[in-house]
């Protein structure tokens, strides 16, 4: 392949389209605090998944969101179409972002390989597959994710990772792979240390309150809520997220657990600090191997003592840290959120604060543009396939 060399000094960072599987108003995580800052120093589109239509045409909608200037694309396509009929107009319909917007060889950024087959064709400045799960193991995970996933990877010039796990299971499947677990902005959940005001909807629960915020799915462990709620009845579980891939029926119900729904990010700080300890209930089952949760970092930013079943991300870097209690039992968690209680606030928070200024967004945001820039020292290709 006959490749030309670009002058990093000269040329312009080249225009960023990311394919998701999230919406970008569903939950702030890393695509947001990524995609945000690579926003204010070139274009960059979030193409989100398709929305059926009964239009006869298949149409772009173009979405802006306050506080950045990411603009999301919202692919409508009609019903009526066949899977294959639906890839071919989602393929033309990016062909026409690329004509109105003159974004000639962008960077094409990955959070999902089924968007993969509908722009192969393109001749991108590089591809990234920033791989934040693994999909495959998640519940009605499609079935031709992993072989999308396999021609993702053949056509990637730099993947990343959401955690070390991640990268273990597949650092041999390309030869420039970075693993990146969640970073933190500490300034922000760091204002929950010194919060005395409750918001409304949770005012009024009593103390002992136990904290989870977060997409609630599968990978939470429902029964071990359901089991530590019937335990301590004095104790209060307040639970702050969207409910996804779970019939209502699946949740627990008890007078001491409150399911507060969905909050803003600009909020999340308010109600964790007025939790007594955070937690994080998760399963332990195929949809949790990998996971890196952002969480940790966040709860522990705003002061809070975390007890976590024992994801093996966490154990690994936080297994030494007097503020994360590990128990992988019902019994072993209220013993964990017990001796929490009894500890509070105390030196482990200096401890807390030096891990912390290691794992910033804007130090993860700049190491991945560093490996960004170096692969586009090659490709300005001919094209891909896959």
């Amino acid at each position: 392949m006959n490749v030309l060399p670009i002058d990093p000094l000269l040329a312009k960072p080249a225009p960023l389209i990311c394919f998701s599987h999230l919406r970008w108003d569903f939950v702030l995580q890393r695509p947001q605090h990524l995609m945000s800052r690579f926003a204010q120093e070139r274009p960059v589109w979030f193409w989100e998944e398709m929305i059926p239509t009964d239009h006869h045409l298949a149409y772009l909608e173009f979405h802006a969101f306050e506080g950045t200037s990411v603009q999301a694309i919202r692919p409508r396509v009609p019903a009526r179409l066949s899977a294959e009929e639906a890839a071919q107009a989602l393929s033309g319909l990016l062909d026409q972002l690329l004509a109105i917007t003159g974004a000639h060889q962008p960077v094409l950024w990955f959070y999902t390989p089924q968007m993969w087959p509908i722009a192969r064709h393109l001749r991108p400045a590089a591809v990234v597959y920033d791989c934040m799960d693994e999909l495959s193991n998640f519940r009605f995970a499609p079935p031709d994710l992993q072989r999308n996933e396999a021609a993702l990877l053949a056509a990637a010039d730099v993947v990343f990772t959401g955690g070390y796990s991640l990268y273990e299971a597949k650092r041999h499947q390309h030869g420039n792979i970075h693993p990146f677990p969640s970073a933190v902005e500490a300034e922000h959940f760091g204002a929950a240390r010194a919060m005395r005001c409750d918001p409304a909807d949770q005012a009024g629960i009593p103390h002992p309150r136990l904290g989870y915020y977060g997409v609630i799915d599968e990978r939470l462990d429902l029964d071990l809520l359901r089991d530590v709620a019937a335990a301590r009845p004095d104790w209060h579980i307040v639970m702050v997220g969207p409910v996804a891939k779970l019939a209502p029926g699946d949740l627990p119900r008890a007078a001491n657990i409150h399911w507060l729904g969905q909050k803003g990010y600009g909020e999340l700080p308010a109600y964790l600090s007025g939790w007594d300890v955070a937690l994080m209930p998760f399963a332990i089952n195929e949809a949790t191997r990998f996971i890196s949760p952002t969480k940790t970092p966040e709860y522990l930013a705003g002061g809070r003592q975390v007890v976590s079943t024992p994801v093996r991300d966490v154990v690994r870097h936080y297994g030494d840290v007097e503020a994360v209690r590990i128990a992988d039992d019902a019994a072993g968690f209220v013993q964990a959120c017990e001796a929490a209680l009894a500890t509070g606030p105390g030196p482990w928070l200096d401890k807390v604060d030096r891990v912390l200024a290691e794992m910033s967004w804007d130090s993860t945001f700049a190491h991945m543009k560093r490996l960004l820039d170096g692969a586009q020292l090659v490709p300005l290709r001919a094209g891909v396939s896959g």
